[in-house]
């Protein structure tokens, strides 16, 4: 496992140019498949290695938003981890994890080591990245004068477009280093049982990110600035509980109580009126700090209003660019570590999430009363209805 800079600048939810997000990988050595991968803005830690290595060794489904044509085949618990000797490998954090699931964590026996996991590196950013809007070249002699004006994809149309490209173009493709047998192809070869699967709450437990609450009045939750809700969790009102969440998607969260020094799970809670969206947490982080600088209520709706307003600006960019003829050709690309016929990702088939129904009107947090009986509160699951819309 590794981190490197993607050579493609992302766009915020204004269109405002956000910068180069860092790609955290994790590949097998014995097939040179892509096991996992995290895409974001957050700096290399211990958090950013648990949430790819939790990617990697679940079972991958994704919803039609993806256009794929196969499946990202590869999982399991590894035996061993390489990394180099980075602070962030070397966490406290990392350590527990490693010793809750049997990972053996190793340093790499020699520097040559790292070409295992940064030869993909190159190669995503000459054959993939190269052919986007908003591509840097790492050279700044050949660096792109206009790529801040062609940017236009948000982070999450990139990790759709990056995840078609592992899934269709390079786990498929023969390694040159295994003659004619292809990368998924080897690791089919390779694996000599069935592998057994991992609850994913077993794996929130160990790898997603950590914050407290307390359940207000009918079961309500306040994280990241939007009211969630909870079925059931009305009968923890006034109590303190774990919130374990996803920086990618918040809009559900996993709720826990610690009884007799275990994190007991209790249910998930739901981002009201965001059934059928997707919201990572430094998004809702910007939103927030523009809203204030604004002087404006920040609510679950008007939340959802500037994200969906974002959406139409975006698909408007893009229509335009493609009518103008501005989308970027692919540059000249070094000559690629693999060998196969890896055509470029086409970037405008439709991207943008479907809209969501309308939300709920917020009210702020009642004073907590102690209460006779318990009422029954609806939840919606919103991993139902995110699957009824094509979004998982």
């Amino acid at each position: 496992m590794d981190h490197t800079r993607a050579d493609v600048l992302v766009v915020d939810q204004a269109g405002q140019v956000l910068g180069r997000p860092t790609l955290t990988l994790v590949v097998d050595t014995y097939s040179r498949c892509i096991m996992g991968m995290h895409l974001g803005f957050d700096a290399p830690s211990a958090a950013v290695v648990c949430l790819a290595l939790r990617h990697a060794i679940l079972p991958k489904q994704y919803s039609s938003a993806y256009e794929l044509q196969g499946n990202w085949g590869t999982y399991g618990l590894p035996q061993y981890l390489y990394t180099d000797g980075g602070k962030d490998f070397r966490a406290q954090h990392l350590e527990q994890v490693a010793t809750e699931l049997g990972i053996v964590l190793c340093l790499r026996r020699k520097p040559s080591d790292g070409g295992i996991v940064e030869r993909p590196f190159g190669t995503f950013n000459t054959q993939f990245f190269s052919t986007l809007p908003g591509y840097v070249s790492s050279n700044v002699e050949t660096r792109s004068p206009v790529a801040e004006t062609e940017a236009c994809l948000t982070l999450i149309q990139l990790e759709q477009l990056f995840v078609r490209y592992i899934v269709d173009h390079y786990n498929p493709a023969i390694d040159a280093r295994m003659g004619d047998q292809s990368r998924i192809g080897r690791w089919e070869a390779g694996r000599i049982a069935q592998l057994s699967l991992l609850g994913e709450r077993e794996l929130d437990l160990c790898l997603m990110r950590r914050d407290h609450r307390t359940v207000y009045r009918s079961g309500y939750l306040q994280f990241a600035n939007l009211t969630y809700l909870g079925e059931h969790l009305a009968a923890y009102a006034g109590e303190s509980v774990v919130l374990r969440y996803d920086p990618r998607d918040i809009t559900t969260v996993f709720i826990y109580q610690v009884q007799e020094c275990k994190e007991v799970f209790l249910t998930r809670a739901h981002a009201q009126g965001w059934e059928t969206e997707t919201l990572s947490y430094a998004e809702a982080q910007t939103l927030s700090q523009r809203k204030r600088e604004a002087g404006k209520a920040i609510s679950n709706r008007s939340m959802l209003d500037e994200v969906r307003d974002r959406d139409q600006r975006v698909k408007k960019l893009q229509k335009q660019q493609k009518q103008n003829g501005n989308a970027p050709k692919p540059r000249t690309a070094a000559q690629p570590d693999i060998v196969g016929t890896d055509a470029p990702i086409s970037v405008s088939s439709s991207l943008v999430n479907s809209p969501a129904t309308e939300p709920v009107t917020e009210s702020e947090p009642e004073t907590i009363k102690p209460k006779k009986s318990v009422p029954y509160v609806r939840v919606y699951d919103y991993e139902d209805l995110k699957r009824k819309a094509g979004l998982l």
